[in-house]
């Protein structure tokens, strides 16, 4: 999947474990925007991101263009070689994390049962209830 898409969804950054260099994005099943679904991207190997705390809009993850990683490398003295690990995440903003690929798993909500999160170490994957995910990029 070359991009990942989820427009109108409130997504938050819900983890960012710093010695595992791990970054984690959720949206949460809404009754005020009709989801029933909990999706959530992980980006491990993060070197450097700016964020924002909540994305209310919803996301669009993508591989930075040229442009846009020629702005950024001349900010903040990103080497040649991130251009193919820096992924935008809106269509129009200037949120982006310098990573290895993104993935993503999404999951009907009311089939989680105790379990609170996609990406959890301690609990099986995959799980016992249909779940979708892939990669970015």
């Amino acid at each position: 999947m070359p991009d990942f898409i989820r427009p109108g969804r409130l997504f938050r950054v819900v983890g960012f474990n710093p010695s595992h260099r791990q970054l984690y994005l959720a949206s949460e099943a809404l009754a005020v925007d009709e989801t029933t679904t909990r999706v959530e991207v992980y980006f491990g190997h993060v070197e450097l991101m700016l964020l924002r705390p909540y994305y209310r809009e919803g996301v669009h993850i993508r591989r930075a263009t040229a442009e846009e990683f020629a702005t950024l490398a001349e900010r903040h003295r990103l080497a040649a070689e991130d251009a193919a690990y820096t992924w935008m995440l809106e269509p129009d903003g200037d949120s982006f994390v310098v990573s290895g690929t993104p993935s993503w798993r999404e999951a009907e909500y009311a089939l989680m049962g105790d379990r609170e999160a996609l990406y959890d170490a301690s609990k099986p994957w995959p799980p016992d209830f249909p779940v979708e995910s892939g990669s970015i990029g």
